[in-house]
């Protein structure tokens, strides 16, 4: 039997350079409050260290936000969990 799941969908907004951590830190701030936000983290990888991505799930669609300059997002339709 499949698990009920609480998000909906995952957003995913990544950024390079070195202001990135910083600037995606501003977004993830910014997130709170949003309705349908079940939660996020802002994520790097000591392999890319100018590399920094902002995860974020919702039970609803994700929200309509400016994003950074040069930044990229994506969004993903969660199917199944564990």
């Amino acid at each position: 039997m499949p698990e009920r799941l609480d998000a909906a969908v995952v957003w995913y907004v990544e950024l390079r350079g070195p202001g990135a951590i910083d600037t995606l830190r501003a977004l993830l701030q910014g997130l709170a409050g949003q309705p349908g936000l079940l939660g996020a983290e802002l994520l790097t990888s000591p392999a890319q260290p100018d590399l920094a991505l902002l995860a974020s799930r919702w039970a609803t669609e994700a929200p309509h936000l400016p994003l950074p300059s040069g930044a990229k997002s994506w969004v993903f339709e969660v199917i199944e969990g564990c």
